[in-house]
């Protein structure tokens, strides 16, 4: 409910602000319960798991649309790129470190920041696959 609070008060005509207010939000009142977590599921061999790796991953991030600059419009037209909403999205390359002896369902939790995006909560669950498969 707290979290409720600057909704209205701000009406500036870039949509990208919103994401922006967000980060704010969240850097004062904590993170939402609510918040959106982005899954992923990494399909490890079984000696893989034994022996752990890295695994890269690309993690979807929202940015200013570098086209409009956020304002979802150019000039009189809105923008292509971002298709009005302020913001393009853009694969941020993570490398998870995988630990040796790993357990079949094991999660791993991180949070992608980035100065010119909102943070992204990211949970990986590792699945082990079968000798047979």
């Amino acid at each position: 409910m707290a979290h409720e609070c600057f909704a209205d008060e701000i009406a500036i005509d870039f949509p990208s602000v919103g994401r922006v207010v967000e980060r704010m939000r969240d850097a004062f009142l904590g993170d939402r319960v609510d918040a959106d977590v982005l899954r992923a599921e990494v399909s490890l061999s079984q000696r893989e798991a034994f022996d752990g790796l890295v695994v890269s991953l690309g993690v979807p991030i929202r940015v200013t649309c570098p086209h409009c600059g956020g304002r979802g419009e150019t000039w009189t037209e809105w923008c292509h790129l971002c298709r009005g909403t302020g913001e393009s999205l853009l694969q941020h390359p993570v490398r998870v470190s995988v630990p040796p002896g790993v357990a079949d369902g094991a999660r791993f939790r991180f949070r992608v920041t980035s100065p010119d995006a909102s943070s992204v909560r990211v949970e990986v669950r590792v699945a082990i696959r079968s000798s047979a498969a």
